[in-house]
This record gives structure tokens, sequence and C-alpha cells, in this order.
């Protein structure tokens, strides 16, 4: 065991190192030391206080952490059959042990003693947040339950855990299995050079000749909107929404159709034994938002409100498609191909006519500048440290005293077993035990374009804001200035407010004083000229509406496919997407298609009922965002408030509180639909 690199005192995981026969060895052995430890604790005293019982509750809970992350985050991005199975092997174990804990009535009277003592009140901010926390959780973790519930308990939180990786796993491997060689050029007529020159570098690294498309994002959406072929155009669509279903080419073979039962059949019933009403009744007991009816108005209301836009927006399409190209009936493939035509007719301008401005390094420089300006901090690359895959790179952030605040990888482009999206996650957390501080560490993951021969990897707009968004993130877990690591950074934070700052960070991507250190040509050096700029904010809000709708009508689905579960009907989950589409959608896709088959958020993610998050957090990230439009970008008191307020305070206070000590009053929506072009 004292060779096993997840069991060393590492101030960095030894990613090279870890072999998936570490993996169980490791969780076995920290499981046991940390029951071991708990009981100790327990039966070491009778009368409970923090230092006796929290704060090393607190040094168990990040030593696991420490150990289990790395091999988590590898299992994201590069994933291989062994290394899944023994990170499927832990899964259960680790669902066990945590519900072992949150039912552990020993541990639950000692929490509930620690807050009715007398001194309770002298602890700090967040240490009687972590206190109230842990007893809102014992309960959602079924402590009042009679033994056999709780058993029942323990038996569907360990199925849950299995069900949602096989999900993942499964549409990993539908989203890779799929590959489209193209011979003959012409084929793909209208697709860039730079799309058709990352599809060689595709098919060579296959050891084909020709030209490789597939459903990784950055093959997959730039054919969409380019290729002139509608039959190309179909077959990828067809592809990509028939993932891991029952339809499609591989109908059948990674299909998540019984897995999506299961897991909404196990939530009710888990919700059920905890007294909630449904599912996402029990996910609002950890939110901001009041109660189900509040979610469900609130989305109603933005439905309300660009519904108008969205009906334009589509009118404006047809009528462009009728006219230019004598086209009557749009097809879901046609959608996104024509919408780039009109954008181009509008505006003049196009994401692939922007990417020379946006090289990697470039873009770097400028969002790491403008983090410097907003907040006093400084972030420079160090070398020759330890990652999983050679294109991985690694970044300090610094403080105005010349301590580290955080550090960071960065993984940023698409490839073989690396899951699809984009997300940050943490590493360490910050922790300050016995006057040993230890900075926390951010993974921060994306599948942008790679480098294509001596060209630099070049990002589109949208990849841009996606980076900045991950950022966002990151800096909500590295610049947390809470010593306790259940609630430093994003821990302890309410869902439907950790989009806070991750969308606020979004917004200096379309402030053309940001814009001038983040965008400059690859060759020239060129800033980006002030006319594409125009052109640029003036596409901003192009069919803004249809694409508020579309998150809309995902949040909607999520929210109600938890809401509306009963026993006698199952899960009636494309019924209820149909009947959100009816009233949501303005364009209908194809009976084949199999969205929810994909949408890891909520079936593998942290999403359930709560995708509604994401506008639930756009009003305050547009609030908040929109008290630097009256001050000033960059005013240094603006930013020092945000950093102090929401950034350094983690999940230690309760989210609306630190809105109101940043904005001076609660969020308002105006601010998000002006930033939308919604006419309110």
């Amino acid at each position: 065991m004292s060779e096993n690199p997840l069991l060393t005192a590492f101030s960095l995981p030894p990613f090279s190192q870890i072999k998936p026969e570490h993996v169980e060895p490791a969780i076995d052995q920290i499981l046991s030391e940390s029951r071991e430890y708990v009981e100790k604790l327990l039966n070491s005293n009778s009368e409970y206080t923090w230092d006796n019982l929290i704060k090393p509750l607190e040094l168990i809970s990040e030593k696991l952490s420490r150990t289990w992350s790395p091999v988590s985050h590898m299992n994201s991005v590069v994933n291989s059959d062994a290394l899944r199975d023994a990170y499927n092997a832990c899964l259960p174990k680790l669902s066990v042990y945590s519900t072992e804990m949150g039912q552990n009535e020993k541990l639950f009277n000692a929490y509930q003693q620690i807050k009715d003592r007398d001194d309770f009140n002298q602890l700090d901010e967040a240490q009687k947040k972590i206190v109230d926390n842990a007893l809102r959780d014992f309960r959602l973790s079924g402590i009042d339950l009679t033994s056999e519930k709780k058993q029942r308990y323990k038996e569907i939180m360990q199925e849950l855990s299995n069900l949602s990786s096989k999900f993942d796993q499964n549409l990993l491997d539908a989203t890779h299995a799929w590959t489209n060689i193209i011979t003959d050029e012409t084929d793909l007529a209208g697709l860039p050079d730079s799309v058709k020159n990352l599809a060689k570098q595709t098919a060579e690294q296959m050891g084909e000749s020709g030209w490789a498309l597939t459903l990784e994002f950055p093959s997959y959406y730039p054919t969409m909107l380019y290729a002139a072929d509608s039959a190309l155009r179909e077959e990828m669509y067809t592809a990509y929404v028939t993932r891991a279903s029952d339809q499609g080419e591989y109908a059948g073979k990674w299909d998540n159709s019984s897995l999506m039962d299961e897991i909404l059949t196990l939530r009710h019933e888990v919700a059920q034994l905890l007294g909630f009403s449904s599912f996402a009744e029990k996910s609002l007991a950890t939110k901001m938002a009041p109660g189900t009816e509040k979610v469900m108005e609130f989305l109603n209301e933005l439905v309300d409100k660009s519904s108008g836009n969205a009906k334009k927006d589509l009118a404006e399409l047809q009528a462009f498609t009728k006219s230019e190209f004598d086209i009557d009936e749009l097809q879901a493939w046609d959608v996104p191909y024509y919408s780039e035509k009109l954008r181009n007719h509008k505006y003049s301008i196009s994401q692939e006519e922007l990417k020379p401005y946006f090289p990697e390094d470039n873009v770097l420089h400028g969002l790491f500048e403008v983090v410097q300006r907003l907040y006093g901090v400084t972030i420079s690359e160090k070398k020759d440290v330890d990652t999983w895959h050679k294109d991985v790179r690694f970044f300090q952030i610094i403080g105005k005293q010349g301590a580290i605040r955080g550090q960071f990888f960065l993984d940023l482009y698409a490839r073989p077993n690396k899951r699809g999206g984009a997300w940050m996650d943490e590493c360490l957390s910050r922790m300050v035990f016995d006057d040993t501080a230890q900075a926390p560490v951010a993974y921060l993951t994306c599948n942008f374009t790679p480098p294509v021969g001596d060209i630099p990897a070049l990002f589109t707009h949208d990849e841009v804001i996606t980076l900045f968004h991950e950022f966002g993130h990151g800096l909500h877990h590295m610049m947390t200035q809470i010593d306790y690591p259940s609630v430093s950074g994003i821990s302890g934070v309410p869902w439907d407010a950790v989009e806070l700052p991750s969308q606020f960070l979004e917004n200096w991507c379309w402030e053309k004083s940001a814009l001038d250190v983040i965008a400059k040509h690859y060759e020239s050096g060129e800033r980006l000229p002030d006319e594409l700029y125009q052109k640029m904010v003036a596409a901003k809000n192009f069919q803004s509406g249809m694409q508020m709708l579309r998150q809309l009508e995902f949040a909607i689905f999520d929210f109600r496919i938890h809401l509306e579960f009963s026993s006698e009907l199952g899960a009636r989950i494309y019924d209820i997407l149909d009947e959100v589409r009816d009233e949501v959608a303005v364009l209908m896709p194809p009976k084949f298609n199999r969205f929810a088959h994909s949408f890891s958020h909520i079936f593998a993610g942290g999403y359930a009922a709560g995708y509604y998050s994401y506008k639930w957090a756009e009003v305050l990230s547009a609030d908040a965002f929109s008290k630097f439009e009256e001050e000033g970008v960059f005013n240094e008191e603006t930013g020092k408030a945000f950093l102090e307020n929401v950034l350094e305070k983690g999940g230690s206070v309760e989210p609306m509180d630190l809105f109101i000590a940043f904005r001076g009053r609660e969020p308002e929506i105006d601010a998000l639909l002006r930033h939308s072009g919604i006419n309110a």
C-alpha cells in the first residue's frame, strides 16, 4: 500500500503514476480508516465541540475527496475499460459510506448537541453554516427513518450511483462509436478550411485516408452550420440526436431508455421515503428557490416574455429560406445551416470569420488580464507539472501579497476517450488546519478544436464564452477565503446559485475594452477591428428568443418529469417532453429525436430537477453585471465588492444575502431580458 500513489501525501495528484489497479485498494483503505476514525472521535468524548469533532471530520472528508478526485476526473478525461471498471467498483462502496455517515445516529446526536450548546453562537458564520447544513443533510439521508426504510434508502442510493454512471458511459461510447469517413472532398462543400483540416487530421490519427467527421462538438457543430450537403447534415443530425437510444444506426446497443425510467422511479421512491411528495420538492430542500410552484412560475414567466421574440425569429428564418432558397419547410438539420446563412445576410459575420482573432494563447492572456483588472491577482503558467495528457497545462493564481490563491489544470481540446462538454471540478479544496493552509486546485475542462498542423488552436467566440464561463466557476472555487472544505469555494453553495459567477464572467466577452486584450489575429497581431466588433454586438441577440425557449424547454421538461412522476403512470418521459414542446417550442423536432437519452446534466450530473438553475442564476448574474455597467466594467471598487461578497464567501452564507450585500437589493429580472434582447 505504501507504493500506491493515491495514498501518498501529494500536494498535486501524481497522475502519471495512477493506474487502474491502484484505485479500489486505495478507496478501500481510506474508507476503512475513515470509519475507524469517526468511531474513535465519537467514543472519545461525551461533550462534543467544534474542535474535538467537526474540525477533525473536515480533515477526514478532505482526505477521501483528494483520493477520489483524480480517479473520478481521469475516468472523464482519459477513459479506458480498466479505469472504468475500477471506477465503477468503487461507486457502491462510496455510496454505502456516505449513507452510513448520513444515518449515523450517534454522529447526528453529536452535531445536534453542538447546535444546542450555549456557546454555539460564538462559532463563526461558516462554522455555524456547516453545522446547520449537516443537520439538514442528516434528515435528507434518512436519519429519522425506521431501520427497514434506512436499509431501503441505502440500496436506492447505491443503485442510483450505478445507473447514473452507466448512463454517462453509454453516452460516451455511443458518441465515440460513430464516424463518417469522407473520401470525396466535394461532399464537404461549404465547410471552412479549418474544419476540413481538422477532419483530415482526425482521419490520419485513425489511420484512414480522407476526412473523418465525428460527433465530437468541434466536428459536429460546424458541419451542421456550414455543410452545403443537406443529406450529410441529416446523417450527422440523426446520429447525434439518437445517441444511446432505441433509434438510429446503433439502436439498442447503448440504449439509456430503461436506465432513465429506473433513475426516475428510484428518485421518486427516495423522495417519498423522506416525506416529500416528489423528487422536485426534495431537490429544492438544498436550493435557493422557495418551492416548486415558484420555480414553475419563474420558468413560465420567462416563456411568456420570450415567446413573441421566438415566433418572430422563426418567421424571419422561414421568410428568408423561402425567398432566398425557395424552401417551404425547414427540417431540424436545416435550421442551424440556414440560420447561419441568415446571420451572415443580416450582419455579414460568422463564427468562422472571428476565429483567427481568438488564438488560444491570446485568449488565455486576455482572460487572465480581465481577472487581474477585476480582482488584483496575477496568473502564470507553471511547467513540468504531472498531468493526465500531454496537452494539459497548469497555472497558478497569485494574490497581491505574493501568496498562491489557487491553482488549476487546463484541458482544452476534444479527443477520444474524453467526455464531451465543458466543466469545472474540484481537485483540492481550500483548507486551513493547524496553521497550515492548502490552496484550492481546480480542473478546467473543455472540448475545443485542437491545433491543426502549424496553426494554433483557434476558438470561436462561442468557445471563448464557454472558457470564461468555466473560469468563472474556477474563480468561485479558487478565490474563496473560507477555511473549511465543506463550505469553501463552490462547496455548500445552493445549486441554483452556483452558476452566478460563471455566467457573470461571460459578460466581459462582449466588452470592447476586454476584447482589445482577448482578441488579436494569430498572424498579424491586429486587434479585433471595430467594424467586426460592431457586427458581433449587433448579432449578439440573433435568434435570442428561440435560444431562450430552447433552454426553458430543457428546464421545464427536467422539472416536470421529477415533479409529476407517479408510480401508476411511470416516468412518461417523452409524453411530458412532447407536452412541454407543444407549449414552449416554436419548431418541433422529428419523432426519432431522442434528446432525453443524452441529457446527462439531469441523468448523470447534478442538475436533476435543477436545470432551471441556469436561468435562475442568469437573473442574478445579469443583475450583478448591471452594477458594473453603471459603475464601469473594470471599476476596482465594484470588482473588490464582488470578490469579497460573492467569490470569497463560498457556501458559508446564503446566496441571497451575499447578492444583497453586493447589489444593495434583491435581484430583478429586467437586466436578463435586456441583455437577451427580449422585449419585456
